[in-house]
């Protein structure tokens, strides 16, 4: 069984299509929403699917809590069922990603991959409609996230991966990120226990309807764990108590 993982955040222009698209895929998947009470009917989109197809879960949160917690969240509920999903897709629900990707992640995930993940930046991979400054500042971010895990990945930031049962079942209790900065902690953790982890290209398509969610917050929350990690590569304990205390992180 594969779990397909959506949080959202007033995506009711994207989800349909996104979701629809998924289920003509030719595997044994399930697809789980988690939103962030959007405003918009988003809600009342995906309950209308429900009715229509009978894989869809709908876990609705009472405020907006960020994708980390959401993630996690959606971590939790696949290992409870009775019967965890084998594979673990995570995607934008915003269309920027393609579905039929899907299918390259599992296949490489039943390689004896744990964490496949769809890079913008491998060879074959690419990105269509961001501005030059945008594509400019997430290489730079993407190579410091790299630094930090200590590994050559070259996209640390993308969200279209796929996790095996086995990494979230051990990984999970460790993942303490809220908001963006999960993407690069569940690589820091591959890292740390050894799991397997691979990039194939993908095509990245900036989103065409509705507005991104990325807040002022949570580049904050991204930029505080990427410097806390990198003092703790670098430093002894007694040093990074002293800096972060300084710096107020």
């Amino acid at each position: 069984m594969i779990a397909v993982l959506l949080p959202t955040y007033c995506e009711a222009e994207n989800i349909e299509n996104l979701i629809r698209e998924i289920q003509e895929l030719n595997l044994e998947i399930s697809i789980t929403v988690i939103d962030d009470s959007s405003p918009d009917n988003t809600l009342d989109v995906v309950k209308r699917l429900q009715k229509e197809f009978g894989n869809i879960y709908l876990i609705s949160r009472n405020g907006k809590f960020g994708l980390g917690t959401a993630i996690k969240t959606g971590f939790q509920f696949f290992l409870s069922l009775d019967e965890p999903p084998d594979y673990i897709v995570t995607m934008d629900s915003d269309c920027s990603h393609n579905p039929r990707d899907i299918v390259r992640l599992v296949d490489n995930a039943r390689e004896g991959n744990d964490v496949v993940i769809g890079s913008r930046y491998v060879k074959g991979g690419e990105v269509r409609n961001w501005p030059l400054k945008r594509q400019v500042i997430s290489r730079c971010a993407n190579g410091v996230a790299a630094l930090v895990i200590g590994r050559r990945i070259k996209d640390c930031t993308s969200g279209f991966r796929c996790y095996s049962k086995n990494y979230v079942g051990e990984v999970l209790s460790w993942l303490h990120s809220t908001t963006y900065e999960i993407q690069i902690e569940t690589l820091r953790q591959a890292r740390l226990r050894r799991f397997r982890m691979k990039e194939i290209p993908i095509t990245f398509v900036n989103r065409r309807k509705g507005k991104s969610k990325l807040s002022n917050v949570e580049i904050s929350a991204f930029l505080t764990y990427t410097v806390k990690s990198w003092f703790s590569k670098l430093l002894s304990p007694r040093a990074r108590e002293q800096i972060t205390n300084f710096l107020g992180i």
